[in-house]
């Protein structure tokens, strides 16, 4: 068996490129350092670093370790802070990381449902897009990932996470309400091959030029923001139309810009994100059940 302590102070050595280095930043002393790579040494039962000339080098064995190092390090931290999860789970408390028109949407309404029932559950929000924030529940960052999917373009996940649906979001245009489109109930994606445009979040980008190829042009974006405030005072200001979710419409800001529905329909997928074992906490299952009541009341959006 390799120590955890070992194998973190041979790859810090390996990152800062001496033993020298290395004990300064572990605040350990330099013979501190070569006694626990020369146990590291043992413990392989190779020798991990050759001397060459004043340099110490990697050998085979040591490059080989030092492939691994990063990654055990990495999963090392990820499981010490899923058990810190869920010993703040056990205490009622949860974390929270959201897409910011979610932020803007559902979370604040299962937050007050939350707060009138189960005043004991304390909440920490975070904001990130997908996918980070499904990576951030993957390194034990937060407790429950809010994220979107468009048809086509899933990701692949652990098998020790969970999705729970929450609703379908369907694709608005943003237009500025002089726009001559802008009297229609519904604008066709198509009639707009001309038009600048303000692209959103990478995902959304991608999606964006997926549907316009589909419907044979290629988009001419001049400005990309995932700022939902941003993008619509771009739009406003006329520098270009947007493609943004139903859930944009519920916050916006500006009285000249309007939202229409997109033709051909597309709606994106939400859902919450969260590990197996955590499903059954109560302080889990009650924050998942409140974002299911919050986005059913969006249904058809």
């Amino acid at each position: 068996m390799l120590d955890s302590r070992h194998i973190r102070t041979f790859h810090e050595v390996v990152s800062s490129g001496s033993f020298t280095a290395a004990a300064r930043a572990l605040g350990y002393t330099q013979p501190a350092v070569t006694q626990q790579i020369r146990a590291l040494e043992r413990e392989a039962g190779v020798p991990l670093f050759a001397r060459d000339g004043r340099r110490m080098k990697l050998t085979e064995a040591g490059e080989t370790l030092a492939r691994h190092a990063e990654v055990i390090l990495g999963n090392l931290g990820a499981a010490a802070q899923q058990l810190q999860a869920l010993a703040r789970l056990r205490a009622g408390r949860v974390r929270v990381c959201a897409f910011p028109s979610a932020n803007a949407t559902l979370i604040p309404e299962a937050m007050a449902r939350l707060i009138a029932d189960h005043p004991d559950v304390r909440v920490e929000l975070q904001e990130a897009e997908p996918p980070e924030s499904v990576n951030r529940l993957l390194a034990g960052e937060c407790d429950i990932a809010l994220s979107f999917s468009y048809p086509g373009i899933r990701t692949e996940l652990p098998p020790d996470v969970v999705e729970v649906p929450l609703m379908e979001d369907l694709l608005t245009v943003l237009l500025p309400v002089g726009h001559p489109l802008a009297r229609r109930h519904a604008v066709r994606l198509a009639e707009l091959s001309q038009a600048r445009w303000v692209a959103g979040c990478p995902r959304c980008r991608a999606n964006f030029l997926h549907i316009c190829a589909d419907q044979g042009f290629e988009p001419d974006i001049v400005f990309t923001t995932d700022d939902n405030l941003a993008m619509q005072s771009l739009v406003a200001a006329g520098v270009g139309l947007a493609v943004a979710p139903s859930l944009v419409l519920s916050f916006l800001c500006h009285r000249k810009v309007t939202g229409r529905a997109l033709e051909p329909h597309v709606r994106r997928q939400v859902s919450a994100f969260v590990l197996r074992e955590h499903l059954p906490l109560p302080a889990t299952a009650v924050v998942l059940a409140q974002l299911r009541t919050a986005g059913a009341s969006r249904v058809g959006c």
